[in-house]
């Protein structure tokens, strides 16, 4: 299969070249805050600050720029109410409506899976030493 990339030469769609647009697709979703701004816009329309306050650890700047993308990639949809003050609210496109499945997937593996992950984690800890469970 061939698809053009970002400067329109043909490349063959391989994910491990950098200018594919298959991987820059994939990098977009396989972004942590991605992730997490579609699992929870999977259950609705959002404002911006119910967003800020259920995602756990992203700052402002970040929400905006995932935001941003997102839109601009077609998988979230901004609506402006003209209020005052004015109302921005956030929903899945068809296209980010898509997603759910696949990333419904990906947390239910991480579900199962966290204890063997911690175990690993700890195992690899004791490997390396005591200092290395104190950072």
């Amino acid at each position: 299969m061939v698809s053009k990339g970002p400067e329109g030469k043909v490349c063959p769609t391989n994910l491990l070249h950098a200018a594919c647009p298959t991987r820059m697709v994939l990098d977009l979703i396989a972004d942590k805050w991605t992730a997490l701004i579609i699992y929870l816009l999977g259950s609705g329309t959002k404002r911006y600050g119910e967003l800020q306050r259920e995602i756990g650890g992203i700052s402002q700047k970040m929400l905006t720029q995932t935001l941003r993308k997102l839109e601009e990639d077609g998988l979230v949809k901004r609506t402006i109410y003209p209020e005052v003050p004015p109302r921005t609210e956030y929903c899945l496109t068809p296209l980010g409506e898509s997603l759910k499945e696949p990333l419904s997937g990906l947390s239910q593996w991480a579900i199962q899976h966290l204890p063997e992950v911690e175990k690993a984690r700890k195992a690899h800890a004791r490997k390396k030493g005591p200092e290395s469970l104190t950072a």
